[in-house]
């Protein structure tokens, strides 16, 4: 299955990037240019050696040739990123990342910023309504996805209307290590999932550490009447 990290070219893209091309994935990772994009290759190639299955291409070039898409961008950069791949994402799976942090326009990074369309996976799908947008990521500490030794001690809370692509996406996500996709439901839910982001973000700042994640426990136990 080909991924394409669109945007793919900063920390969090980076990482995804990485992992997915460690588990053995091909990917695209995606950029405005080229070039750029090629600098994020050579430097995923750097921590995992001269592997084939990684190689650069313009974000609007990844999206088409990609089975799975990765949106890995400032919410500012969002709209023009989205527009950008409208053709290639139709009809895939696209898994949204974006964070609606007030920083982005210069504010607390522990605040959430509140959309018209209710959540930026919202915004996402009302952008690419061809496209299955689904939540996905947002929880997870940047830092985590760099620690390529290390299991992911964290869930991956995802949410969408497309029961099929988040069948679809599901495995491909857990074969990450350590991460367990927990469905949330409707694409409805991206604000409450995304609003967990700040407040992950205050409690690693607030205990000096850059690993604070999330798990669901109980699931597994079943109706108890």
């Amino acid at each position: 299955m080909k991924i394409g990290v669109i945007g793919g070219t900063g920390g969090q893209g980076l990482g995804i990037a990485t992992r997915f091309a460690q588990a053995g994935e091909e990917i695209i990772i995606g950029s405005r240019t080229l070039e750029k994009a090629q600098v994020g290759v050579d430097k995923v190639k750097e921590l995992l050696g001269d592997i084939k299955n990684v190689r650069a291409a313009t974000n609007q070039d990844a999206a088409k040739e990609s089975d799975v898409l990765i949106l890995t961008v400032p919410l500012a950069a969002q709209k023009d990123t989205l527009l950008s791949i409208k053709e290639g994402a139709t009809g895939k799976p696209l898994l949204d990342a974006t964070g609606p942090l007030m920083s982005a326009i210069g504010g607390s990074a522990t605040q959430c910023m509140l959309l018209p369309e209710g959540s930026a996976a919202q915004r996402a799908q009302t952008i690419l309504p061809a496209a299955k947008v689904i939540c996905a990521f947002n929880n997870i500490s940047q830092t985590w996805w760099m620690q390529l030794d290390e299991p992911i001690d964290c869930d991956c809370l995802i949410c969408g209307d497309d029961k099929d692509a988040k069948a679809m996406v599901t495995p491909l996500i857990e074969m990450v290590p350590g991460i367990k996709v927990v469905d949330c439901g409707a694409l409805e839910r991206a604000s409450i999932i995304e609003k967990i982001t700040p407040l992950l973000i205050g409690l690693n700042i607030r205990n000096k550490c850059q690993f604070g994640g999330i798990r669901i426990t109980g699931l597994d136990k079943g109706r108890v009447c």
